[in-house]
């Protein structure tokens, strides 16, 4: 019989350090976005402007790491499916969300068991958000 390693902290927010470590990853994150050609087509698909996307994912992020539920107190209900809707999300615009991210945990040092755990996480999220076929 194998026993699985408990991870070191209760929720992934406790592991990643609270609320500094979740603003510098999603600042990491839009940052990359407006920075790398590899993400251009994400970066299409937020208008203008990052300020408001990037203080909702900070928020979103904490209460789904098992946070503070910034969000929820400030909007109820994610919802993200339906929020998402207005926004053309296919494989390229899923792929290149999780890159994105991936390399954002990377680049902020999130620790590797956890980033791998996210990863999965955000994958399926991110999948399941998807509203066109292609």
């Amino acid at each position: 019989m194998q026993i699985e390693e408990k991870a070191p902290h209760d929720t992934p927010f406790e592991w990643i350090g609270g609320e500094e470590p979740v603003r510098r990853l999603v600042d990491r994150f839009y940052d990359l976005m407006d920075l790398e050609p590899g993400y251009a087509e994400l970066r299409a698909s937020h208008g203008s402007t990052l300020d408001d996307a990037r203080q909702k994912l900070f928020w979103f992020l904490c209460g789904w790491l098992g946070g503070p539920d910034h969000y929820v107190e400030r909007f109820g209900h994610p919802r993200l499916r339906m929020r998402h809707m207005p926004f053309s999300i296919g494989i390229l615009e899923r792929d290149q969300w999780v890159a994105c991210m991936d390399q954002a945990m990377a680049e902020t040092e999130v620790p590797e068991a956890l980033r791998t755990r996210l990863k999965g996480s955000f994958m399926q999220t991110a999948d399941w958000m998807r509203n066109k076929g292609v």
